[in-house]
């Protein structure tokens, strides 16, 4: 008898790993798929706006010495600084708004929506309204600043006088709450100095434009320790999506854990506003997108989100460049005309509000 069971229990086994197996294979083609899909929209980054250019134009502006040619200078002083940065800040927005749902269990958050982008803006107003600051480096420990008291004080706003976490329903109220204040004032600062925030114009929207890549350099570290800390946290974060309690059996460290992800969203969140401003939505959607290709799986979750988040504000800018040519609509315009509908939708479909 026990003989006859262990090629059934070595079966069994081997039937359970096969389904593994195809899923990490469909990740991995599905990883892939994405990365290609990536270069050929940072080509058509470089190729579109006001004036196209063909691919052999690009190529050979790319790699020519020439510098004194009018296309040389659309592509490196225009087009590629601003694709650059939407591959530094897109993966910063997604990973920061994946790090978020994870850590609050909320599929409705996003930096944009619990108000961690407002904080940081509002941050930023304060620094060039009342310090007259007006570079990256100088303002950009305000943004991080106003990023990680935003998330905290949401949080703490959301618990209330209890001393239990806040549920998702209750973080997302403070956080609209906390955005709408935020903006509110932001607004009424720009309106009150308006010749100091009128470089900030399409930054207050969410823009790629117009950006040095030293404005980059600045912001890069944030964003890369922000992205280290988020991964490390991954695992853990698996365990905590069944409650808190579960995981602290398993032998998580949920409240390191926690503070490890408010130091990744506020590095993140808070690194990519400084450059970009505020371009909300994609945070929310890029997690969704991914999860319902992929499933539960943080560390998959983050790794895709690297991808697709860059991918999707590479379209929306694109698009903000023909859709009024010669003219151009900033990105963080484009992503919230896509980012309402599928808020909607995630409003109507019970099944994809779970984690």
């Amino acid at each position: 008898m026990t003989a006859s069971k262990q090629p059934n229990g070595a079966s069994n086994k081997t039937v359970q790993k096969k389904p593994m197996t195809a899923l990490r294979l469909q990740r991995i083609a599905g990883l892939v798929l994405a990365l290609f899909l990536l270069v050929v929209v940072v080509f058509l980054s470089l190729m579109i706006g006001s004036k196209p250019l063909s691919m052999n134009v690009v190529w050979d502006a790319l790699f020519s010495s020439d510098s004194n040619s009018y296309d040389y200078a659309i592509i490196h002083e225009s087009r590629l600084p601003r694709t650059i940065i939407a591959l530094a800040v897109g993966p910063a927005f997604g990973l920061a708004g994946a790090v978020i749902q994870a850590l609050t269990r909320n599929p409705l958050a996003d930096p944009g929506i619990l108000g961690v982008n407002a904080g940081a803006a509002f941050a930023v107003a304060l620094a060039v309204g009342i310090f007259s600051m007006t570079s990256m480096s100088s303002y950009i420990w305000f943004a991080l600043a106003g990023a990680l008291i935003t998330t905290i004080a949401i949080y703490f706003i959301g618990a209330g006088a209890g001393r239990k976490s806040p549920t998702p329903e209750q973080i997302t109220l403070a956080g609209v709450a906390m955005a709408a204040a935020l903006n509110g004032i932001t607004t009424a600062l720009s309106l009150i100095d308006s010749r100091a925030f009128a470089g900030l114009l399409s930054w207050r929207v969410g823009s790629i434009a117009r950006k040095g890549l030293e404005d980059l350099g600045t912001i890069t570290p944030f964003l890369v320790v922000g992205t280290l800390l988020a991964f490390m946290i991954a695992p853990a974060l698996n365990t905590i999506a069944f409650g808190d309690d579960r995981a602290s059996s398993l032998g998580v460290n949920v409240n390191l854990t926690r503070i490890l992800g408010l130091i990744s969203i506020t590095l993140l969140a808070g690194g990519a506003t400084a450059i970009a401003g505020p371009i909300v939505f994609l945070g929310l959607m890029v997690p969704h997108l991914v999860r319902w290709f992929i499933g539960p799986d943080q560390p998959w979750i983050f790794l895709y989100s690297l991808v697709i988040a860059p991918l999707i504000l590479l379209l929306s800018d694109i698009i903000g460049r023909v859709v009024i040519s010669p003219g151009e609509i900033p990105v963080g315009i484009i992503t919230g005309f896509v980012g309402a509908p599928i808020l909607l939708i995630l409003m109507r479909r019970r099944k994809t509000i779970g984690l």
